[in-house]
């Protein structure tokens, strides 16, 4: 999830999924605004434009108190973002006794729609060199030549792996 800092544009936070279920799909986004104090029908408008503006596909006001009927039909009245598995209302009123319930924002499965990152290939770490734990004076880095000290896992100079023995 994104928070932005400063003038939220209508905007508090952002959840992002895929549904083509593939990684090469288009990323979908959900914003999401928060009201503490007393909401109407006029806040759901508003988010019904940050929706349209911000070309999302969910937007989900959040909000302390128990929404009225105008501002359930104008939810209503945004209608339906059509996923692979069902429709979901693309614009949702969640109370927060409801979150706290155990209710959740209705969007396409997460198991099936968490690809926003390709998984990252493995790199292949570069061998490193084995050093020897006797007590001499100084030990050299056998890449660099620079002087280590014992047990230190890296070389501070060029960052090579150190093997104690």
């Amino acid at each position: 999830m994104e928070q932005k800092k400063g003038a939220d544009r209508g905007i508090d936070g952002r959840l992002y999924f895929h549904d083509e279920g593939t990684a090469g799909g288009k990323t979908k986004q959900i914003v999401l605004s928060v009201k503490s104090g007393h909401t109407s029908v006029k806040d759901v408008r508003d988010l019904r434009g940050v929706l349209e503006r911000e070309k999302a596909q969910v937007g989900v006001l959040l909000t302390r108190q128990e929404p009225t009927q105008p501002m359930r039909e104008e939810a209503a009245g945004a209608g339906f973002y059509e996923s692979p598995w069902r429709k979901h209302p693309r614009l949702q009123i969640l109370t927060v006794a409801e979150l706290l319930g155990g209710k959740t924002i209705d969007y396409p499965p997460y198991n099936q729609v968490n690809v926003t990152f390709k998984k990252a290939s493995k790199v292949k770490k570069k061998m490193g060199h084995q050093l020897s734990l006797g007590r001499p004076e100084e030990v050299h880095c056998p890449t660099c030549d620079a002087v280590v000290q014992p047990r230190q896992p890296f070389c501070s100079n060029c960052s090579s792996e150190l093997k104690w023995t």
